[in-house]
């Protein structure tokens, strides 16, 4: 299969650790709360400013549960991870949310992936973009955005090997932890639902 842009969707060369993905479920709250706050509070990835309370967390599961699923990586190797709904340990998750509020921007939709910092380097990150992918042509979506700080060269890495192209680059939009950041745009374009 091959992205819009002409880049092959390649099939996973990293060893993956044994896992499974699913739909979130509000019960995984706390465990999404857990490897989402360290990089709010500590590094540039994400641009929110303050880490979420448990009842934000819901309140974010809840619009995810809808049309812009949110999937979660259950590990099924060994004990890494954060507890959610029924026992198993998550370990990371990856969303699209809405691109742009006008009408017209509804079949594009911008992607996020999270994984916990035990679990890096496991093949988790490219299991859930890919299985994200997947998920959003399913659900009719035809654009996926990524939009990255400059300096997240792994995250950069994983759109690329997952064919997403790099189409542009917004110059100090950002301002955290006394830098300015920029943000680097790529795209996949679902090739089965083009119109």
């Amino acid at each position: 299969m091959y992205s819009a842009f002409g880049r092959p969707f390649q099939p996973a060369t990293v060893p993956l650790t044994l896992m499974r993905t699913r739909l979130v479920e509000l019960a995984d709250a706390p465990a999404l709360m857990n490897i989402y706050n360290p990089e709010v509070i500590e590094t540039t990835v994400s641009f929110d400013l303050v880490p979420r309370t448990l009842a934000q967390q819901e309140t974010w599961i809840g619009a995810h549960l809808a049309t812009h699923p949110c999937i979660v990586a259950v590990n099924e190797d060994d004990e890494v991870g954060e507890v959610g709904a029924r026992g198993d340990l998550i370990l990371g998750f990856a969303l699209v949310s809405p691109f742009r509020d006008r009408p017209a921007y509804a079949t594009t939709v911008e992607n996020s992936v999270y994984v916990h910092r035990q679990a890096r380097g496991r093949g988790v990150g490219e299991r859930l973009l890919r299985q994200l992918v997947a998920t959003a042509g399913e659900s009719g979506f035809h654009s996926l955005i990524a939009r990255i700080v400059g300096e997240n060269d792994g995250s950069i890495r994983l759109h690329e090997k997952c064919g997403f192209t790099l189409v542009g680059t917004e110059i100090e939009v950002g301002r955290k932890h006394g830098q300015w950041l920029d943000v680097v745009e790529y795209q996949y374009v679902i090739p089965i639902n083009r119109r």
